[in-house]
Order: C-alpha cells, then sequence, then structure tokens
C-alpha cells in the first residue's frame, strides 16, 4: 500500500474516510496486485480507477476507455475519459456492484 495514499486517506473527513477505506479494501481485494498510487492529487489503481473524497461524498471513478455506450451508461458523470459512482454512505455501498463494475472496466483493457 502507498503511504501517501494512507496520508490522504488520514486527511479525510467521516464518513468519507470510511467509505473510501471499504472501497480500497474491495480495489485491493479484487486486484491484489494492482498498483496504487497518487495521480492529479487523488489515489490511482491501476490507471483504471481512482477514489476521491468529496465534501458530501466519495466518487468511485472508472475509464470508460474501450466500454460501449450502454457500459458507460451505468455511470454518472459526463466525462469523455472516466465517469464515476457516487457513493454518500457505507449503507450505500453495494460490494458486488462495484467488484462487477471493476471487473467490467478491467476486461476493457
Amino acid at each position: 500500500m502507498d503511504e501517501n495514499i494512507d496520508d490522504y486517506i488520514k486527511k479525510q473527513k467521516s464518513p468519507q474516510k470510511e467509505i473510501y477505506q471499504i472501497i480500497r479494501n474491495i480495489i485491493l481485494k479484487t486486484y491484489p496486485d494492482i498498483k496504487e498510487e497518487m495521480k492529479y492529487g487523488v489515489p490511482y489503481y491501476g490507471n483504471k480507477y481512482y477514489i476521491v473524497a468529496l465534501k458530501t461524498h466519495v466518487n468511485l471513478g472508472f475509464s470508460i476507455k474501450g466500454l460501449t455506450t450502454e457500459e458507460i451508461g451505468l455511470f454518472e458523470g459526463t466525462g469523455k475519459t472516466t465517469r464515476h459512482i457516487k457513493i454518500k454512505s457505507q449503507e450505500n455501498i453495494d460490494e458486488e456492484k462495484i467488484k462487477k463494475l471493476l471487473k467490467m472496466v478491467k476486461i476493457k483493457d
């Protein structure tokens, strides 16, 4: 695990800090060898996913390169290269949905 990311997490307020930890653990459990690094001021995972803690929620972002229009529709946002899902509380974390999205994006490498 990257120490810079640990520092980033420590600086977050609750509940974003706890949400972030859960999402990070899902990513690392799904892909134990994924490269974890700070990029553009936020934690990135294998150049495919990012997590950013915002004022009222956490965004789990995904590269949409190679995805179909239907697959891109599973995400929020209007970015040309990345889209995201918003997570507002620990109770809103659907681990199975997140794993499916992680795998869908990874397969489209």
